[in-house]
């Protein structure tokens, strides 16, 4: 019989790690599940009844608090990040801390580890089919600057970097919530809508750090893009977040320079990046994951992202004014 796989989450209460925490924990097979340990910073947990989850409290932050968090680990499970927030408050957490969690993996002998990163850390230009290892490197933001180089220090030690682009379904804060924002305050489509980008629905992105968590053996020091297989068209994803959330669709149609022009996209470096986002290819070729995993998403776009929409109707009908939701 093969040992139980002990693992450790950081961000195991967040939006992808409480996926991935609640696949790993709810298995069937008892015997052979695996024993789960969650770092906790603020977020409280749901009260566990198998057994299978020991929660601990740390910060990323205190190197202090981390102590002892990965002995009788064999995998870390890197989730946690911070979004948003001063340079120095994502260096400390994205950066700097990452370095304190890989330390004390290091020390308790653990050598497996999995991130999960970001595509933000591409310079933001065309991106059509790109492979790993292709995208010139340029992160803009505090966020995506800090995150980069957590990831450098997880390829350093040899773990496992996942590269998502954009994430959606029951939790997101940030993609639809934003992508409705922009839609309110500009109803038009941008280039007829035809730009392409790389999706992946929560569920499947949990899908595909839990089966990684369990192999025998990890990728060392690589990245490896985590999408669906095929790229969106703009037009089906705007017309899948309109018709699930019940919102009216975009009307009439202007090219990129103008819709720069009319949302001040020249001046505003976040609007010029969620412009970009809408009208310029943003897709990454995936194939290596799904092939490592032998797996596949579940379903299709439209219907995957109706699972979770009415998550976000919940999420909309609790508006105030001014932006609909808290975004970067």
């Amino acid at each position: 019989m093969a040992p139980t796989r002990r693992i450790l989450i950081t961000g195991g209460t967040g939006f992808v790690g409480s996926h991935v925490a609640a696949l790993l924990a709810d298995g069937p097979d008892a015997a052979n599940a695996p024993r789960l340990r969650l770092l906790v910073h603020h977020r409280p947990t749901t009260p566990d009844d198998t057994g299978r989850v020991e929660v601990r409290r740390g910060s990323l932050t205190d190197p202090r608090s981390l102590r002892g968090v990965c002995d009788g680990v064999d995998t870390v499970l890197h989730l946690a990040s911070l979004i948003g927030g001063s340079p120095a408050d994502c260096a400390a957490v994205n950066d700097a801390g990452t370095g304190a969690l890989l330390e004390e993996a290091a020390r308790a002998g653990v050598e497996r580890i999995v991130q999960l990163g970001t595509t933000a850390v591409y310079r933001d230009e065309p991106h059509t089919g790109a492979r790993e290892g292709e995208p010139v490197l340029g992160p803009s933001s505090p966020t995506s600057v800090s995150r980069l180089a957590g990831e450098e220090r997880v390829l350093a030690a040899g773990g496992v970097v996942l590269r998502p682009h954009l994430v959606y379904g029951p939790g997101d804060v940030w993609v639809v919530p934003a992508l409705v924002d922009f839609l309110t305050a500009f109803p038009r489509w941008i280039d007829g809508g035809r730009a392409r980008t790389s999706l992946i629905g929560v569920h499947d992105l949990a899908r595909a750090v839990a089966a990684l968590s369990l192999r025998p053996e990890l990728p060392r020091g690589q990245v490896l893009h985590a999408a669906r297989p095929d790229p969106v068209p703009v037009r089906d994803l705007v017309g899948a977040v309109c018709r699930e959330l019940r919102l009216p669709l975009p009307e009439g149609e202007v090219s990129l320079a103008r819709a720069a022009a009319l949302t001040g996209a020249d001046r505003d470096p976040l609007v010029r990046r969620r412009l970009s986002l809408l009208a310029v290819d943003h897709w990454y070729d995936s194939s290596r994951l799904w092939q490592l995993l032998d797996m596949a998403p579940l379903d299709d776009f439209a219907r995957d992202f109706a699972v979770g929409a009415a998550w976000y109707r919940s999420l909309l009908s609790r508006r105030t004014d001014g932006e609909l939701f808290s975004t970067r």
